[in-house]
């Protein structure tokens, strides 16, 4: 199993950068970026890459909505070409909130989106070339698309937690990357039909990244608050709600990893037992600098045990 931390961008471009070294010297052997508004999340994966060599970087995840398979293509594959090969690109259905509210287009028909978007976008990232016409969308290429030192393909990733999503993602990704699916909803739901859909298809086994709020603290009163505040905002979306439900929890905030080294070692543990083949750690930051540390040095430990 590798054990990776998700960074917050909230600062400067080289404050990023010195996290994420921190985190290479911790021991942990990845960092990912999500996707809102501000940062481009693959060039910002790229720089952080090409600045901390052996550190594996990924994005988590860029929403397929209001994006073109060639536009991505040519992002993702820039970002494996700078980092020698270390990037890792993960898209994600996005929301109907935030979908219609920025880009003032609808959010319809998000299963065959995600479907003609990654049949569009395998051929562009190993051949970089494609010729898809489809009902939603088309992406074909008069010049070529290839990028010299993208090699290996970059590794295609889907935040993925309901079943028609992990079908489509067991057919056409490498991968998934579930957050706030605890040891419970990976086991008994997401695990075996993402798995069982790759097997269908006649893919490899799935890569399972395991997203995980978890802090390292001694103040696990005052952290669990501060998650419980920091997490509500998944609360209001059907998808994590279902997703915390078959998790066993009742709130976002309980599917945090919030304790003493051993209790997070544990809970690490039970995600391996899961089915996680990666575990990422986020919101480290959420009990301050000392916590952070703290906790990435666990995981470091965790990382080369």
């Amino acid at each position: 199993m590798t054990i990776g931390a998700a960074l917050s961008p909230q600062n400067r471009i080289d404050s990023t950068v010195r996290l994420a070294r921190e985190a290479h010297e911790a021991g942990l052997h990845s960092a990912w970026f999500g996707q809102t508004f501000g940062y481009d999340s693959p060039s910002l994966a790229a720089i952080v890459g090409r600045e901390v060599p052996g550190l594996q970087v990924g994005t988590a995840a860029v929403p397929v909505f209001g994006r073109h398979p060639l536009l991505v293509s040519s992002q993702a594959q820039t970002a494996q070409a700078a980092t020698g090969g270390r990037y890792h690109l993960g898209l994600a259905l996005g929301t109907k909130q935030l979908t219609e509210a920025a880009f003032g287009i609808p959010y319809e028909r998000p299963i065959g989106r995600l479907r003609e978007f990654l049949t569009a976008l395998r051929p562009l990232l190993e051949t970089g070339s494609a010729d898809f016409h489809g009902e939603l969308l088309n992406a074909t290429t008069p010049l070529s698309a290839r990028v010299p030192g993208a090699e290996p393909p970059v590794p295609l990733l889907v935040a993925a937690m309901g079943p028609q999503s992990l079908r489509v993602s067991g057919e056409l990704a490498d991968g998934i990357l579930p957050l706030l699916a605890g040891p419970r909803a990976l086991a008994e739901h997401i695990v075996p039909a993402v798995t069982a859909a790759a097997e269908a298809a006649g893919r490899p086994s799935p890569r399972i990244v395991a997203f995980v709020p978890g802090v390292v603290t001694a103040d696990v009163e005052a952290v669990r608050e501060t998650a419980t505040e920091s997490l509500a905002f998944y609360e209001q979306f059907p998808s994590y709600q279902r997703v915390i439900e078959l998790s066993g929890g009742t709130r976002a905030v309980d599917l945090a990893v919030i304790g003493d080294e051993e209790t997070v070692a544990a809970e690490v543990r039970r995600y391996r037992e899961a089915g996680a083949t990666e575990v990422v750690f986020t919101a480290t930051d959420l009990g301050g600098e000392a916590d952070r540390r703290r906790t990435w040095k666990l995981l470091g430990e965790l990382a080369t045990a």
